[in-house]
């Protein structure tokens, strides 16, 4: 699995005219499944998340988690970040895992983030054409791939 996680001060996700998941301070993430991925690839993902340290601390530095400070995740599907644009001008999305598997791992992120005690989870809609307003903090983005490629 591949994330995109941003440290934001806000972050919501709309479905045509429905706000389908909103946060305040926090961290949107961007989640992708690769072909092949299972239950270790998300339990990978989910502790990183849940357990990343780029909060400030009250001496300045990033030393706190989203867990430390409370604050909220939205979660926001993205098989885009299996994109292979290597070759030719068109990425091939071959590397993403197919959409049924995808969308049981992704619902499963969702449910563990929880049980790994984020105060507060939200989600995009699976598959859908969403519209992500977010105001990064920082910015800070770290990019997570559960097989350790970067």
């Amino acid at each position: 699995m591949r994330a995109v996680v941003q440290r934001v001060t806000r972050a919501s996700v709309t479905v045509a005219t429905r706000l389908t998941g909103a946060i305040d301070q926090g961290l949107l993430v961007f989640l992708g499944a690769g072909a092949g991925d299972g239950a270790g690839d998300l339990a990978y993902i989910v502790d990183k998340i849940a357990n990343l340290r780029i909060f400030a601390d009250a001496a300045g530095k990033m030393n706190r988690s989203v867990l430390d400070i409370g604050g909220g995740v939205l979660v926001v599907s993205q098989f885009t970040l299996y994109g292979d644009a290597r070759t030719g001008r068109r990425p091939a999305f071959t590397g993403a895992l197919e959409p049924v598997a995808a969308r049981a791992l992704y619902e499963e992120s969702l449910v563990a983030l929880r049980a790994a005690g984020v105060v507060r989870v939200e989600a995009g809609e699976f598959a859908a054409d969403m519209a992500v307003d977010l105001l990064n903090d920082g910015p800070v983005t770290i990019l997570l791939d559960s097989r350790k490629l970067f």
